[in-house]
């Protein structure tokens, strides 16, 4: 009987990351989807094309000023944050919830990235701050074993091309 309560809990366990990692993975293409425009709005170079692709890649640090501001852009487009560039904690809970998040994820989710927020708090250029807050999010993200595949995110977002 303890052997079936594991098996259980470990199916569900996998269960839930795996819905976790398709969450994200919706959430990441949505996203993508303002990449091209403010990459064309602030003239942005293609070379941060790759910057995006391997955004997820867990061993990958982003390190260019022009991808935050990008990042910045995106999350302006989508009513991510105020015009201060603070997370709009309401919006970024329904965005997640548009996905597939139930309650408790989309907090989840929102909380991650308020914490992040505050250990970038004290930057003052905000591409650099959304830099910073993107490295903390997406570590934090692969802490939970939740970082979506972007070799499925890029190809969803070309059969949309």
């Amino acid at each position: 009987m303890r052997l079936l309560v594991k098996v259980i809990l470990v199916v569900v366990a996998s269960v839930a990351v795996e819905s976790s990692v398709d969450l994200m993975q919706k959430m990441t293409v949505n996203f993508g989807r303002a990449f091209e425009v403010c990459k064309k709005e602030l003239d942005l170079p293609d070379s941060l094309n790759q910057e995006f692709f391997n955004f997820w890649k867990e061993d990958y640090q982003l390190t260019n000023r022009q991808a935050g501001c990008a990042l910045l852009c995106m999350s302006k487009k989508l009513d991510l944050v105020d015009p201060e560039g603070n997370m709009h904690h309401g919006n970024a809970q329904e965005y997640a919830k548009k996905h597939g998040a139930d309650d408790a994820v989309a907090k989840q989710l929102v909380d991650l990235i308020h914490g992040c927020e505050k250990t970038a708090a004290k930057i003052e250029d905000e591409c650099e701050r959304a830099l910073n807050i993107a490295t903390c999010f997406k570590a934090e993200i692969h802490k939970l074993k939740w970082a979506p595949d972007m070799e499925v995110v890029l190809a969803e977002i070309l059969t949309e091309v």
